[in-house]
């Protein structure tokens, strides 16, 4: 009994401080010839009656030797992958935060499935354009306002070249490099010289569409719009298109569709009109397609193009434009059940 109080004593005391001390802790404790083997080779001559009492007390000594062994054996492996800067992937992991897609990325991938889904294949192209691509190749003016500075951002010492204002420059080089038919949505980011404001953004997002072919008509156009409002909007969303004027199509027309909040009775998101206004869309001018090489006498088409961040605005009742571009953690973890 006093030799095991002694040992037990040896061990609670003893120190390890390195690789070579823990060796020697395990040669006079653990090892074969170690005091605690001896003391197992001493239990055949141990009284019968208290041969059992010893055994078990042997046995617990050489559990708390090989306790300690273990424990300082983690210590000194942990002290020296944070010396080396290696990882211990033995340590307890902690709980990752699940983030979440943007709202715009979220839009942008219903949109481009919904058009996926009827034929159209998506295409994309430099951020950073010539004036041809963007404007001259569209049927805009010498004079239109939209090449003018405080709408467009041209690069400096480079008249021709700016940031592009649509994705129909995406149309442009499409029709350029292919023949009808042509079946395209034009996804990207765009670029306008505009104040920043609850309701407006220098930087936005677009998906503008392109279909050419033999004998489109306008009511292929409206057809297409009417499937893509009520698979973004709902079975019952009804639309209507008003005249309007873009200098690539002809006729043009703005888009509105049926409140899906109030079902166009009147609310504030429809400024009680009881109709919300969601792209612009028209049959693609002749000279457009005279510009990239298509012959206007045998095929027509028609063009549509719609605000991302618009659509997401109405989609989830955003009331600023602004909250998409600011990473506000808050904001963006609403999104987390969004379709993606």
């Amino acid at each position: 009994m006093k030799s095991i109080d002694e040992i037990r004593k040896e061990i609670e005391s003893y120190k390890i401080e390195n690789a070579e001390a823990m060796e020697q802790f395990r040669l006079q404790f653990l090892s074969k010839k170690s005091e605690l083997q001896s003391m197992f080779s001493q239990i055949k001559d141990i009284a019968p009656e208290e041969r059992k009492s010893f055994g078990q007390m042997v046995n617990e000594l050489k559990d708390k030797a090989q306790q300690r062994l273990e424990e300082y054996r983690g210590k000194l492996e942990a002290a020296a992958c944070a010396h080396s800067g290696i990882a211990d992937v033995t340590r307890p992991s902690r709980n990752i935060a699940m983030g979440s897609m943007h709202p715009i990325s979220i839009m942008m991938n219903q949109v481009r499935r919904i058009f996926e889904d009827i034929g159209y294949t998506a295409v994309t192209g430099p951020d950073i354009e010539d004036d041809w691509h963007v404007f001259t190749a569209l049927n805009f003016a010498e004079e239109h306002p939209a090449r003018d500075m405080q709408d467009t951002f041209f690069v400096e010492l480079h008249p021709d070249i700016l940031l592009r204002t649509h994705t129909s420059s995406l149309q442009v080089r499409t029709m350029e490099n292919q023949q009808p038919p042509i079946r395209v949505i034009c996804p990207g980011r765009v670029f306008r010289n505009e104040a920043i404001t609850s309701r407006a953004h220098c930087i936005f997002h677009q998906v503008e569409g392109l279909y050419v072919a033999e004998n489109v008509s306008f009511a292929d156009m409206k057809q297409t719009l009417l499937y893509f409002a009520q698979r973004m909007f709902g079975p019952d969303v009804r639309i209507r298109l008003r005249p309007s004027y873009f200098p690539f199509t002809e006729p043009s027309a703005e888009m509105d569709i049926s409140c899906y909040i109030c079902g166009g009775e009147g609310c504030n998101l429809c400024k009680h009109t009881g109709w919300v206004e969601i792209l612009g869309c028209g049959m693609v001018d002749p000279n457009v397609l005279e510009n990239c090489g298509i012959d206007p006498n045998k095929y027509s088409g028609f063009a549509f193009g719609l605000g991302i961040e618009r659509m997401t605005m109405l989609k989830y009742t955003t009331n600023d434009i602004r909250l998409y571009f600011e990473n506000d953690v808050r904001f963006l973890q609403q999104f987390k059940a969004a379709t993606k």
